[in-house]
């Protein structure tokens, strides 16, 4: 498994990419609806490499991560998504909401997991 700065490290290099290539393909993503909800859909996986960023700094720092790294990495993507168009906000928010509820269910699996190791050794 990656340590926090090599993850750290990827998420903004994929953060990078993701943003210049929305921002190359903007007048393109925002040519006709179907291509706008994609622009949505791009500008929330930006929230979740941000907040993938967000999370590891704040770990590496020994900082305890919460709902502050959720919204300063939802209002980075909204950001992006609005350079787009305005239905791209739209659409960012309600794909961001539904990766959040994702990971939050992948997470609690995980630990769960963990959790039940722990107790038998």
């Amino acid at each position: 498994m990656t340590g926090s700065g090599s993850s750290m490290l990827y998420s903004f290099l994929l953060f990078t990419v993701i943003l210049s290539l929305q921002e190359m393909y903007r007048g393109k993503l925002a040519s006709s609806e179907l291509l706008t909800i994609l622009g949505g859909f791009i500008s929330s996986l930006l929230f979740l490499v941000s907040l993938t960023f967000i999370g590891n700094f704040q770990e590496a720092c020994g900082m305890r991560t919460g709902w502050g790294a959720v919204i300063l990495a939802e209002a980075v993507a909204l950001i992006a998504a609005s350079t787009v168009h305005r239905v791209c906000i739209t659409t960012c928010f309600l794909f961001s909401a539904g990766l959040l509820y994702e990971i939050n269910k992948i997470s609690g699996a995980t630990l769960s997991k963990s959790e039940l190791k722990t107790k038998r050794h």
